[in-house]
């Protein structure tokens, strides 16, 4: 690659400045503990997430911090892994000697992997982002095996949404009647827009659509060099307007009209490994059974949902699932869901044993509705040998027991922000 070309790349991208009243992410703190740390820091997650905006605060934390490069840049598309020996020399004829290298999407340069532990046996600190889970982990776990730490940075939570927007509620040991109306009316906010930072500041569709079209384009049908988008278009279409449901492979390979499900599976891990969708298994103690089964599909974001798929009616209570999985995505819960003569939404995992059950209604006035929830709810806790089970709705806040079974209700947005 010709050096001048990269030099200007270089240029342009120290021009950065960071947004004005940006989000504080919860996860920073945690970063920050670890800046001292040689091992390198790594952000993965979705486009747009805000790992940039992160890796860059980070920046204003170390002295001399010059040593950046974005590569999910057109001019760099010609980068080859031999033109890293060129970066270096340019970047120390630039500034200088420092001790700090910052790169985005470097998952986008095959072979990345081995200037970075070059770098890092060289007693560099080494900070990366990225969007395509398969491609940093491959590498990761091939070449710099217990030299990284990794955080996946997800689109912002609700409580960092009422952190950003209404602080004052999360100090109070007891919340008035204006505070609970304000954070449900955040919390309105947060199921039509979501958390994709950009988006929630101008609530412009274009930007979802831009973010979509660039996963779908740069992440999966570049990469994995597939020529007809029409199936895969439609799969992620099907996925969004089915979130919560059970779906199989073949029968979604019928439904987009594709001949093999292997297609279908391939196409689902590729949306899986940009952080557009997650897959959640029928629990079972055989690790074949769950192969076998029906799986559910929940999407990144709320507003995600809305852009991509197809609804005749707002089906709310399929968005409040999607929140909670999420919520339980970002704390690094093993989630599945039960099924046997009843069904629960969620239940969680910790080591060989099923520490929780969870289900997730929009409300439990209708005794059809809160008998079914119920049900399933204490199928679950008999199954994995629960006393404790958690029902979240909209707004309800109750305890009762039913067979001995202790059952908690509690309202969703209270659960998000641990109150």
């Amino acid at each position: 690659m010709e050096r001048e070309v990269l030099k200007q790349v270089i240029a342009d991208q120290q021009d950065y400045q960071p947004p004005k009243n940006f989000f504080k992410r919860l996860l920073t703190d945690t970063i920050e503990g670890f800046l001292d740390d040689p091992s390198i820091l790594i952000f993965s997650g979705i486009r747009r997430s805000g790992k940039s905006t992160i890796q860059r605060l980070m920046q204003r934390e170390l002295a001399k911090s010059d040593y950046y490069l974005n590569f999910d840049d057109e001019r760099l598309v010609h980068f080859q892994v031999e033109d890293f020996q060129v970066l270096l020399e340019i970047l120390i004829e630039l500034f200088g000697e420092q001790s700090t290298f910052y790169f985005d999407e470097i998952q986008n340069i095959e072979g990345w992997e081995r200037f970075v532990r070059r770098l890092y046996e060289h007693n560099y600190k080494i900070f990366i982002t990225g969007s395509n889970a398969k491609l940093l982990s491959k590498e990761l776990g091939t070449h710099l095996t217990g030299r990284y730490i990794q955080f996946e940075v997800y689109p912002l939570s609700f409580k960092e949404i009422v952190q950003h927007k209404y602080p004052d509620a999360l100090t109070k040991k007891t919340l008035s009647s204006r505070d609970v109306g304000t954070i449900l009316g955040l919390f309105s906010d947060y199921l039509k827009n979501g958390g994709i930072p950009e988006y929630i500041k101008y609530e412009k569709p274009e930007y979802l659509r831009d973010l979509f079209e660039g996963i779908l384009y740069r992440d999966i049908i570049a990469r994995y060099k597939i020529n007809n988008e029409k199936p895969l278009r439609e799969v992620v279409y099907h996925l969004a307007s089915n979130i919560g449901k059970e779906f199989s492979y073949t029968k979604l390979a019928k439904t987009v009209g594709l001949r093999s499900p292997h297609t279908v599976v391939n196409y689902c891990t590729y949306l899986e490994q940009c952080y557009l969708c997650f897959f959640v298994n029928r629990y079972s103690h055989s690790l074949k059974k769950q192969m076998q089964f029906n799986k559910k599909c929940y999407m990144i974001d709320p507003a995600l949902i809305r852009t991509t798929g197809f609804r005749v009616s707002e089906d709310k209570e399929r968005l409040l699932e999607n929140v909670v999985f999420l919520q339980l995505k970002m704390q690094q819960k093993e989630v599945y869901f039960h099924k046997d003569q009843k069904e629960c939404d969620f239940i969680l995992r910790e080591g060989n044993q099923i520490i929780q059950a969870i289900q997730v209604a929009t409300h439990l006035a209708d005794e059809e509705v809160k008998n079914r929830e119920i049900t399933g709810l204490i199928e679950a806790m008999k199954a994995y040998n629960l006393r404790e089970g958690l029902i979240l709705s909209e707004s309800e806040e109750s305890i009762f027991e039913v067979d001995m079974f202790q059952i908690k209700v509690m309202p969703i947005w209270k659960w998000l922000l641990a109150l």
